[in-house]
């Protein structure tokens, strides 16, 4: 063989074992970038106290220890875990390589994990125990969401659970332009019961179950044809996807953690409200997480860390849920009439928040039409569309119908607006942000019905742009420049822009 032989085969060798080594590393790359998601989140430092090592632990560790433990010990305490467990809590090398990412590589979001696992698990386990499925199963929202409620994946999987948009609809979470049900906590993981109970039903076994969460029942039964009929989660592995090989290794790994948290120095950071700390209560009429943190003297980043389902910082009326610290529900519930008083005098003054109604539309797609014009002809933005509909790898064709819901001012909204208008003689418009934010009217210009043009104000916070508004109200950022006569799009903290709504 020639000197140049060789050299081409070497680097072909090379060349496929940097492939195959990112292969492997591929595995565990979606949950760990979960998990450093999860230590990033800035909504999650008003959810924990500072976290407190305790000195006089079992293990008399150091704070800054990092145990390790050879196979036996790793072996033995999965086998005590599995006597008294549906699964097959196997140890093997795959195991080990989580095991190892949750207990050295990613010990603060795992911390942090620990922590939420207090808000969340007490409720994982009732819900469980009412379909009669293995209480175990409360691990499984680690490995798909690291816990976050409004985790979403680069294909669309939404929430603890990770529904897509199509299998959540299934099992009755619906999504809306307001509200989007695979980030609540309680009634998805209600589907997630009753999914995994269906998939038990269809497979009967629990570990393949894990796998056809992740993958798909379609792509498990093809794995079964494909390993000539095979029925056990190891025996069909190569032949399922990567990330699913990876996928039931990552959970027993999740339930050795859950469970030696201590044996590997790591402590449950503490949550400022437990499970048992929290209440719900059905709020009657539309309310902003603005008009809620003023009556009940609570932070708007509290409110969404307890309520990541609202979409818009807005509860819309009809009955929907809120969740909060149990003395904040007290507060309410003994002031309830009286705040609802206050939000309507409110509007009846002219400091009006936004109300309006979602109008369901669905758009036929035409030729040459991307997701990015539909977006625009309607005032939302790509990653609205996605949510409500589910769009494959290969985009959208002819002829597709997409659901799209159209936000527009509701029957009550426009009643006051006439009550304000006749009693202020004054064009008084709804302002999507906060109460005290009034409309302006420009008296020098007309639309086109030879009316006074009435215009939405908007005050500049930091970090907005010109394109940010715009999208925020749906109006196009060409236009709002030229509207309030910008040469360019520098802004500046507490500038008011002027808007003018759809229809003027």
């Amino acid at each position: 063989m020639t000197l140049y032989k060789r050299t081409y085969f070497l680097s072909l060798f090379l060349i496929v074992a940097v492939w195959v080594k990112g292969q492997n590393t591929a595995i565990d790359n979606p949950i760990a970038a979960m998990l450093d998601s999860l230590s990033t989140r800035k909504m999650f430092e008003t959810a924990f106290s500072k976290p407190v090592f305790p000195k006089n632990n079992k293990y008399k560790f150091a704070e800054d220890s990092v145990p390790r433990y050879d196979d036996y010990t790793y072996q033995a305490r999965l086998a005590r875990l599995d006597a008294v467990s549906p699964f097959d809590l196997v140890y093997n090398e795959h195991v080990k390589g989580f095991i190892n990412l949750y207990t050295v590589r990613k010990r603060e979001s795992v911390s942090r994990m620990m922590g939420v696992a207090q808000l969340y698990y007490p409720m994982f386990e009732e819900v469980l125990d009412k379909y009669n499925i293995p209480l175990e199963l409360k691990h499984l929202a680690v490995i798909e969401s690291a816990l976050i409620p409004y985790a979403r994946s680069r294909a669309g999987a939404t929430g603890l659970w990770q529904f897509m948009y199509p299998t959540g609809k299934m099992y009755g979470l619906n999504v809306t332009s307001y509200v989007d049900q695979r980030c609540d906590p309680y009634k998805a993981t209600v589907a997630a019961a009753e999914y995994l109970k269906t998939l038990y039903n269809m497979f009967g076994d629990w570990q393949m179950v894990l796998a056809a969460y992740n993958a798909g029942p379609g792509t498990i039964s093809k794995a079964i044809r494909r390993s000539g009929g095979k029925k056990t989660y190891w025996e069909i592995r190569p032949y399922l996807p990567i990330e699913t090989q990876g996928y039931v290794p990552a959970f027993i790994a999740a339930n050795y953690v859950m469970s030696h948290g201590p044996e590997h120095n790591i402590y449950p950071a503490i949550p400022r409200k437990t499970y048992f700390e929290v209440d719900t209560v059905v709020v009657k009429e539309q309310m902003t997480f603005d008009q809620i943190s003023q009556a009940l003297d609570i932070s708007t980043e509290e409110i969404t860390y307890f309520n990541p389902q609202y979409r818009k910082n807005v509860i819309p009326s009809g009955g929907n849920a809120m969740c909060l610290p149990k003395n904040k529900i007290g507060i309410f519930l003994t002031n309830e009439q009286a705040i609802y008083a206050a939000i309507n005098a409110q509007q009846k003054e002219g400091y009006i928040v936004e109300n309006l109604e979602e109008i369901k539309k669905t758009h036929t797609v035409k030729a040459g039409e991307k997701l990015s014009t539909i977006a625009r002809k309607y005032g939302v933005t790509v990653a609205d569309l996605k949510s409500w509909n589910y769009v494959g790898k290969k985009g959208i064709r002819p002829g597709k119908k997409i659901v799209v819901y159209v936000r527009e001012t509701s029957k009550k909204q426009k009643e006051l607006d006439i009550k304000a208008d006749s009693k202020n003689d004054a064009n008084l418009a709804i302002n999507k942000d906060t109460p005290k934010k009034l409309l302006a009217e420009n008296k020098d210009s007309e639309n086109s019905r030879g009316e006074k043009a009435v215009y939405l104000m908007h005050k500049v916070k930091k970090g907005e742009s010109l394109y940010s508004i715009s999208r925020k109200y749906g109006v196009d950022a060409k236009d709002l420049g030229a509207l309030n006569n910008l040469k360019n799009s520098a802004l500046t903290i507490g500038q008011l822009i002027k808007i003018k709504p759809k229809g003027e």
